[in-house]
């Protein structure tokens, strides 16, 4: 009877299920078609994709190979004549923009109402509230003006010699590997070497030798899961890369707490976060001297995230720059030359001591340089926003409200600047100053209340790998076919990760 009865049940659940089918079916055709219509009402004339598949969109072709889907869509911007184009990711309606003018338009308009700076499509819900990246007004300008005495002169100056240790100490590991004849990739080095650098320049002697691997770690998994798809599910690179951030910016917050108290103990400041703890402290003594309210004081937990966002900023953005320099001073020995005999000129491996943030200021030829590897190869092609309401973008087209926007400093590299396909340092000398004459079209660091706060940090750094690296280390590069081609991880670098057979130059390695 058991069996009767079970053979009875599924006799009736097929029935149920065969009677619903149509229904199901017909639920799934409608959504497929509101969904379709509503992209093509929201692309109007532009160019992009006809059809698209539900909610993925081209999310799959974008992942797998990313240079190639920002290509086209390049392509097809310029190509239409009109400066921007559509497309669909992940349920989400996106335009391209090639246009630098109407890039601009987008960096104007950061504001609640109008675009949102959202540094990644799902970057909020991966890098956490507390994120410079989604102020605005009046609470981004006061965070600003707090976070830019980290910025000054002593703090740059202090900064440089911690940058210098960190990076001769990976250039000898560097060469001790390759010796002549083993080729290495240099972006997994890069990488490695800017993490460290970044952690002992942000958060100084504040992170252990333990909490350093477990950092390390977790901005591992934080890389992997900010090239995949978002799926925020157990066992997705998304929901570990969320996790990993939680837990690396609750670790700075642990080094915001831990410099607060060297700080009131009169201590000289030894990296950012004590640059930064210092200033606090000073505006808060000062405010009980005077009898005036008290400055607004940030919890540990937000600054943990502020300094994440540095993090962030520096690492992969500096690796693609270091990379994308020795590819290019390889491939312009005149250049190499030059940048050779100015170093020289003002430092010598041999005297002992660090390059002075003086003599830095004086490497001017070698500055021309890193900011040409700037402008030629931006690090991040594109700075995503949200559009917060219908913005009426030109006469014919209002960008939809929850549109992502992609304003591309890439594209801007190689407009309004003569000959710009051609790498010429030359063109920031004091003679031609491009960056000044095309300002407009300069917008490796961002444009508007959100350009990078750090820029001369980061500048001083290409700086002095640069004028390190060629002084201590002969290099070659690996002759591969399209080895500079770009390939995105997420930053750009060369598609070979810039593999390089080093040796020593120098007699010997200085040690400062």
């Amino acid at each position: 009877m058991e069996v009767l009865s079970w053979v009875l049940d599924g006799a009736t659940l097929r029935q149920t299920l065969a009677s619903i089918s149509p229904y199901v079916v017909g639920l799934i055709v409608f959504l497929f078609l509101k969904e379709q219509l509503s992209y093509l009402k929201k692309k109007g004339p532009l160019s992009g994709p006809h059809i698209i598949v539900p909610f993925l969109g081209n999310s799959i072709s974008m992942v797998l190979d990313p240079t190639r889907f920002w290509a086209r869509l390049a392509e097809r911007a310029e190509s239409s004549g009109i400066g921007f184009s559509a497309n669909y990711l992940m349920g989400r309606f996106i335009l391209f923009i090639h246009s630098t003018e109407f890039s601009h338009k987008i960096f104007a308009n950061v504001r609640p109402d109008a675009f949102h700076l959202i540094g990644h499509p799902f970057g909020k819900k991966l890098f956490g509230e507390h994120n410079l990246i989604y102020m605005f007004d009046q609470a981004h300008k006061d965070l600003r003006a707090r976070i830019a005495p980290n910025f000054t002169p002593k703090a740059l100056a202090t900064y440089t010699a911690i940058q210098q240790r960190v990076i001769l100490s990976h250039l000898n590991k560097w060469v001790e590997i390759s010796n002549g004849s083993k080729p290495i990739s240099l972006r997994i080095h890069c990488r490695d070497m800017n993490l460290e650098t970044s952690q002992t320049v942000f958060a100084g002697p504040y992170l252990s030798k333990e909490a350093r691997e477990q950092f390390n770690k977790d901005y591992n998994l934080f890389n992997v899961g900010l090239m995949s798809l978002p799926f925020d599910l157990p066992g997705f690179a998304f929901r570990k890369a969320r996790f990993a951030v939680s837990r690396l910016v609750h670790t700075l917050a642990g080094c915001t707490k831990g410099s607060k108290s060297r700080m009131r103990s009169g201590e000289e400041p030894s990296c950012l976060i004590d640059f930064w703890m210092q200033n606090t402290l000073r505006e808060i003594a000062e405010a009980e001297t005077a009898g005036k309210p008290m400055p607004v004081q940030t919890a540990d937990e937000e600054i943990g995230g502020h300094l994440f966002d540095f993090l962030f900023a520096a690492q992969d953005a500096s690796t693609s720059s270091l990379c994308w320099a020795v590819s290019l001073l390889e491939s312009h020995p005149d250049v190499l030359q030059k940048v050779r005999a100015e170093v020289s000129a003002l430092w010598s491996p041999e005297s002992g001591e660090s390059i002075s943030a003086e003599k830095l200021r004086q490497m001017r030829y070698t500055e021309t340089v890193a900011r040409e590897v700037v402008r030629y190869r931006p690090p991040a092609t594109m700075v995503p926003h949200i559009a917060g309401e219908p913005f009426q973008l030109t006469d014919w087209y209002t960008i939809p409200k929850g549109t992502i926007v992609f304003p591309s400093l890439y594209e801007s590299s190689f407009q309004g600047f003569p000959e710009p396909d051609r790498f010429d340092p030359d063109r920031f000398s004091e003679d031609r100053q491009e960056d000044r004459v095309y300002k407009r079209f300069y917008l490796a660091f961002g444009a508007g209340a959100h350009q990078c706060v750090g820029q001369r940090y980061a500048i001083n750094h290409l700086v002095l790998f640069i004028a390190l690296f060629v002084s201590l280390i002969d290099f070659k590069r690996e002759n591969t076919d399209g080895r500079d081609e770009i390939m995105y991880v997420p930053t750009i670098v060369p598609k070979d990760g810039c593999t390089v057979y080093l040796s020593q130059r120098c007699a010997k390695f200085p040690s400062f």
